[in-house]
């Protein structure tokens, strides 16, 4: 049996990683976009380091595109085989991948329209809208916690993660030529503990192996109880002192109705300032409605919360914006307005044009919700960034920028450490860290080992280990 890492290796997208049995059996763990600039993942989207038709089946964590981005691609080139994954994780699939195409074929006009008046040949984009609506045929949702059968020689449990909706660790429960039983892992990306919306991340059961994310390894997040106060802080400093715009980039799936849903609470506590709310996000809208299409992922305190309001994610002063013509309106709207658009790294969707037309007014907000990968626009601005480019024009950043990582789904250092302290020190042979960048991942090591993990491997892009 071994193991390829085909991506997230050194960086934070892109996750993929490739399980071959003795057998020649080939299991694909996430087949994730890559999202970002670094040197090593220039031609990741569009080559792939294995045969897509060798690949038997794919097991998926999440829905989050780098994670699922490039399934459409390889369908398209070839893999026939299932997609397992939560009822939740295909419900979002089909409208994640359906916008992610549409983003192909509109990148690729811009840049076949700039590629054509310099007489070169057009190009194709990773995949087309066709693609997506093809590769939806190939999922089956399952559970959690029943083990479902792939073959003769393997099973797989999917336990839930708590990082966004449908969201599952993986478990693959692998019988070996000599008839052994062996446990291999992935935690996907998980989630954290006491989080609104969603329920608390599960531990593994006990694993001779384990793939783990190290996305925030070495850092700790603002502690909870004081978020919706920083949040209401933020909103009043930028919105009534100020009286200027608060622009929130989020992910569609995740952080934007986990930010709804705290407003929405601060609204019917009264607290919430009397401006216009925007959700301007096509995908952010369909999100929401297969959220509540599956309320046995919500937590007792949502559960509790719906009983006196039956939409956690809707208040007066909010408006959901499904139109071009109506994104353009707000920003010609004058005053005090939050807008939360996508994407949460702030490389591609409505929340350039909102980031575009406002980045250069000392009055306006940027809050910062979420990771931002390496060579993002969202990175940049994080990073402190006094100019960046937008849409090929160079604009200053004058607007005020402020970051809460306690909103992140992702577990940090000690979060992490507890979803895996439950594994036997003496069973669990060797981690290896994906899904984080090199500091991180160091970091992550050295406290894995500090806490009786002694074989911990960083795996680089495209090595392959054997067990």
């Amino acid at each position: 049996m071994k193991v390829k890492f085909c991506g997230a290796a050194g960086t934070v997208t892109g996750s993929s990683h490739l399980i071959t049995l003795d057998d020649g059996y080939n299991i694909l763990l996430d087949c994730g976009l890559y999202q970002g600039n670094e040197p090593a993942y220039e031609d990741f989207n569009l080559n792939w380091s294995f045969n897509p038709e060798e690949i038997d089946v794919l097991v998926l964590s999440h829905a989050h595109i780098d994670h699922c981005g490039r399934i459409p691609k390889l369908v398209a080139d070839g893999f026939k085989g299932d997609i397992i994954c939560t009822h939740a994780t295909r419900n979002l699939c089909g409208i994640m991948l359906l916008d992610s195409a549409f983003i192909q074929e509109k990148d690729v006009e811009y840049v076949n329209r700039r590629r054509n008046k310099k007489g070169l040949p057009s190009v194709r984009p990773l995949y087309t809208i066709e693609d997506a609506k093809i590769c939806g045929n190939q999922f089956i949702g399952i559970g959690y916690e029943k083990w479902f059968t792939i073959n003769d020689n393997v099973q797989v449990l999917l336990r839930d993660a708590g990082h966004i909706l449908g969201s599952a660790s993986v478990t693959l429960k692998i019988k070996t030529a000599n008839g052994n039983i062996k446990h291999l892992g992935f935690s996907g990306d998980i989630g954290r503990p006491h989080r609104p919306i969603l329920r608390d991340p599960l531990p593994m059961p006990q694993l001779d192996y384990l793939i783990t994310e190290s996305t925030y390894g070495g850092m700790v997040h603002q502690s909870a109880p004081n978020e919706k106060e920083d949040l209401l802080r933020v909103i009043n400093k930028a919105c009534i002192d100020k009286q200027g715009k608060l622009i929130i980039p989020a992910f569609s799936v995740g952080r934007t109705q986990e930010i709804v849903y705290m407003l929405d609470q601060l609204e019917k506590e009264g607290l919430l300032p009397h401006i216009p709310v925007y959700v301007d996000s096509p995908l952010a809208i369909d999100a929401t409605e297969i959220f509540l299409m599956h309320p046995g992922c919500f937590d007792s305190d949502l559960t509790a919360y719906m009983s006196t309001d039956p939409n956690p994610f809707g208040f007066k002063k909010l408006k959901y914006i499904r139109k071009v013509e109506h994104s353009k309106l707000i920003n010609k709207q004058q005053g005090a307005a939050i807008i939360i658009s996508a994407s949460g790294m702030m490389s591609a969707g409505r929340v350039k044009h909102h980031l575009s037309n406002n980045i250069e007014d000392p009055n306006n907000t940027i809050l910062v919700v979420g990771y931002c990968g390496a060579g993002t626009l969202g990175r940049q601005i994080v990073d402190g960034a006094e100019e960046v480019r937008i849409f090929g024009e160079i604009k200053k950043v004058k607007a005020e920028v402020v970051i809460m990582n306690s909103f992140s789904a992702h577990g940090d250092n000690d979060e992490m450490l507890l979803f895996i302290d439950n594994q036997n020190r003496d069973r669990l042979e060797t981690i290896f860290l994906v899904h984080g960048e090199e500091k991180r991942q160091l970091t992550f090591k050295h406290n894995l080992k500090e806490h009786g993990f002694n074989k911990v491997i960083i795996p680089k892009l495209d090595e392959e280990y054997e067990f």
